[in-house]
Parts: C-alpha cells; structure tokens; sequence
C-alpha cells in the first residue's frame, strides 16, 4: 500500500521527468545571470559571457527546456496518476516559456534598432572628448573610438542589409521620432534627440543644472570644468558592467544656454537603443531642473 500511495504522489518516472524539465528551465535563468555576472567579476571576458554565453548558447538551452516541458506534458497526460507530473510539466512551460519570450523581444528589439553604439544632440559640431576620458577608455580596452563623423562597419550588412558603410548620424537621424513620419513616439526605434535650448537659464545655471542631474544618476564624473561648459562621465550598467561614456557640453545662447550631449559605448556594435534612451533621459531631467 506505501508503494502504492508513492506511485500516486509522484507518477513514478513521469514526474521525475516533469522535474528534470523543471529543472533545466530554472537552470537556463540562471545561466544567463551567470554570463553576466562572471563577465562583471572578471572571470571571462564580455565577448564570451555575452556572446557566447547568452547569445549562442542561452537561447539553445531554452529551447531544449521548452521542448523537454511539451514532451512532459504530454506524458503526464497519457493516463493517471498525472497531478504532480502535469504540476511539475506546466511549471517547466511557464518558466522556460517566459524567459523564450524576453529572448524573442530581445532578437526584435535588436533588428529593429540601427546598429550603431553612440548619439548625440549635434552632428554637425561634435562634442569633443578630453583626453581624461580618452584614457579611462583605453585603460578598460575600449575597442570604440570616438570620431567626429563614426561610419557603420561594412560587415553589418549581414544582419542590417544596407546598413553597412553609412554615416552613424544619418542613421540616427532616422531612427528618430519625427511626426511627419511617425503617428506617435512610440513608433520610433528612438525619441527625438535635439539639442537642449533654454533661453531663461543662464549659462551658470545650466552648467549646474547638467552637473546635478549627472551626479543624482550616479555616473561616475571623470572631468567637470565650469569654463570650457565640459561634463564627461561614466554609466556602469549593472550586468555585465558595461560602461558607456557621457560627454556634455554647454554654451551660452543668447541671454540662456544650449546643451548638447553625447553618449558612447565602449564596446559592441549595437547598444540596443541604451545611448538614445540616456540622452533623452538626461536633458529631460536637465530641462525639469532649469523650470
């Protein structure tokens, strides 16, 4: 009768199977945060821990959860008793499901952005980097240079047919919210990124505005210099600690001020939309402080 009532809890080797589906999903999660947090700690590099790690191999192991989880499934349903094995299965689905999901977001988000790694607020004078930030680029093994008119490796086209070659700026300017092309911001690949005129502030009171607003984010400040209107920091992010130059330039305007901003990765071809994001962010929180 014990072996009987064992049977009925478990379903014998279909909820063993159920678990082991279970299992590897959970493990797939924690695969990914492995890539990223090893890549932070130094115990491989970020070609491997993003590239390898979570690209190639990351999205094969969920399938292989995903596929193990439909096969328990259908086992568990074949006859009874099926209770923790169809528990245990549906689990495997859920959590193997959702994070394929966040995967196949990731994929579209990535095709539907421009690959490029850098924007700012004005293209035609571009804002100079010091050689304080030069340096901290070259001490972490920056592999992106900061040029004044950045062209898009000729290799992208593989992914991004006709992408190849082009000026970053122009891309930029097309992904950008523009109303004549787009019915709502929400439609564009980026916000609009324009340079920040605030006619009331003056040129102080502008330089102050941008200083606050880069030190209540929490970016580490490499150059401040009130003369030349100059602010460069740096944004780790959290996995992976990837870092992202921001370099920000202000300059009086009439009886107010103007402030351009540029933000640059310092590794990978595509940023994801990142540096657009911060930069609008950025002046948004400035222009709410000057008000």
């Amino acid at each position: 009768m014990t072996s009987t009532n064992e049977e009925t809890q478990d379903a014998g080797w279909r909820g063993k199977f159920a678990g082991f589906a279970l299992g590897l999903s959970l493990f797939s999660i924690l695969w990914f945060a492995a890539a990223a947090v090893g890549t932070k700690l130094g115990l491989w590099g970020w070609q491997f821990g993003l590239g390898t790690m979570t690209i190639s191999w990351g999205p094969l192991l969920l399938m292989a959860a995903l596929g193990l989880s439909v096969i328990a499934i259908i086992i568990a349903l074949i006859k009874a008793p099926r209770k923790q094995a169809l528990m245990l299965a549906l689990a495997a689905l859920l959590v193997s499901g959702l994070a394929f999901g966040r995967v196949l977001a990731f994929k579209g988000q990535a095709e539907r952005l421009p690959p490029i790694h850098e924007v700012q607020t004005d293209w035609s004078n571009p804002i100079q980097p010091s050689e304080a930030i030069l340096a901290a680029r070259t001490s972490t093994g920056a592999l992106n240079t900061i040029e004044d008119a950045p062209v898009v490796p000729e290799a992208v086209d593989a992914r991004w047919p006709g992408m190849g070659g082009r000026l970053v700026s122009d891309l930029q300017a097309e992904a950008e919210f523009d109303p004549a092309r787009h019915k709502s911001a929400k439609q564009a690949p980026y916000p609009a990124l324009d340079t920040l005129v605030v006619p009331a502030a003056s040129y102080d009171m502008a330089f102050n505005a941008a200083l606050e607003a880069v030190d209540a984010r929490g970016w580490a400040i490499v150059t401040s210099d009130i003369e030349s209107g100059s602010i460069e920091a740096t944004q780790s992010s959290f996995w992976f600690d990837f870092k992202d130059d921001v370099l920000i330039r202000v300059m009086p305007e009439g009886d107010g001020s103007r402030i351009d901003v540029r933000s640059v990765s310092r590794v990978g071809l595509s940023d994801l939309g990142a540096n657009a994001k911060r930069v609008r962010d950025l002046l948004d929180e400035i222009e709410v402080r000057l008000n």
